[in-house]
């Protein structure tokens, strides 16, 4: 954030709270009088679509659930009015409140796993599965659109994992597994559902999760949002841990599982894939072989 604050973010923070002023010299980065903190992002314009992902991501999610995640009050793109210099016009800024936070509490976890049910799980999309921009888990552009069915949703989205780790050579083992699973194991367990698309975290990790220190509240960031299975949130929670058993267990208290049930942990096991697979297309390394071991196991199960 630079030491000059700009104008677009003072107008912003002042149209929520009317009459403050506003500092840029304190920390969190930006506050008003009132304390109430604000975090400003401006990034490069190689960002654009990223800044847009996050920012359209935390606008849903703050419809469907209002609160779990920090509230934006501005994003977009600085033009010739707003930026303060030349070497600022065409770059993206992104506006959201700052939320003080710790690790996810017992407490808050099973608010959080109630709030994710009822809320963000029950908020469906009127287009289809998918998403209207795309949107970035980690560093990588996810194949967002809309999609008749989530079958086609989710083919799409490991697709394009998959063509990533084909053009970056090296995989080939890897990526014609990945041919089987996207013939058989999608269409076998993903076909048969019958289900709602429905607003996603995208990237829900302990790591993205915490408890407001404030409030007790549970508190959900980074978003890399789209509209598909209610399962598929659940993933990457698992895979890293860090998330209290609570969570899980009062999710499915009011939500359960989808019908086939007894196809949930194969159904866990392909949307862990998506991660493993992501994780190996940014950082390599063991994940490749965490991504073999689930398509064997996958590839057995559905012959």
């Amino acid at each position: 954030m630079p030491p000059t604050v700009h104008s677009v973010f003072v107008q912003a923070i002042q149209k929520e709270e009317p009459g403050v002023t506003v500092s840029a010299s304190s920390s969190p980065p930006i506050q008003s009088s009132s304390g109430q903190g604000y975090i400003g992002k401006i990034g490069s314009t190689s960002q654009i679509e990223q800044f847009i992902g996050e920012a359209e991501s935390l606008r849903a999610i703050n419809i469907a659930a209002p609160g779990l995640a920090p509230k934006l009050l501005a994003a977009g793109v600085f033009d010739e009015e707003t930026a303060e210099n030349d070497g600022e016009t065409g770059k993206p800024y992104f506006l959201c409140e700052y939320k003080d936070m710790g690790t996810l509490t017992d407490s808050a976890a099973k608010v959080l796993g109630k709030r994710l049910a009822t809320e963000l799980h029950g908020y469906k999309s009127t287009m289809g599965f998918g998403f209207h921009v795309p949107t970035f888990c980690g560093a990588t552009r996810q194949a967002n659109g809309w999609f008749d069915t989530w079958e086609q949703c989710f083919d799409a989205l490991i697709g394009g994992l998959f063509d990533t780790l084909k053009k970056r050579g090296g995989y080939e083992t890897l990526c014609k597994q990945g041919d089987g699973v996207r013939k058989r194991v999608i269409p076998a367990l993903l076909g048969p559902l019958i289900i709602q698309p429905v607003l996603l975290h995208g990237d829900l990790w302990s790591g993205n999760t915490g408890t407001d220190t404030k409030t007790g509240q549970p508190v959900i960031f980074d978003p890399s949002s789209y509209y598909g299975h209610n399962e598929a949130d659940l993933a990457i929670a698992r895979i890293f841990g860090g998330i209290p058993k609570s969570f899980f267990k009062t999710y499915h208290e009011c939500l359960p599982k989808s019908d086939p049930e007894d196809q949930y942990e194969l159904r866990g096991d392909l949307y862990e894939l998506y991660h493993y697979l992501n994780h190996t297309v940014l950082f390599g390394g063991s994940y490749a072989s965490s991504a073999r071991r689930k398509m064997d196991r996958l590839l057995k199960a559905i012959p």
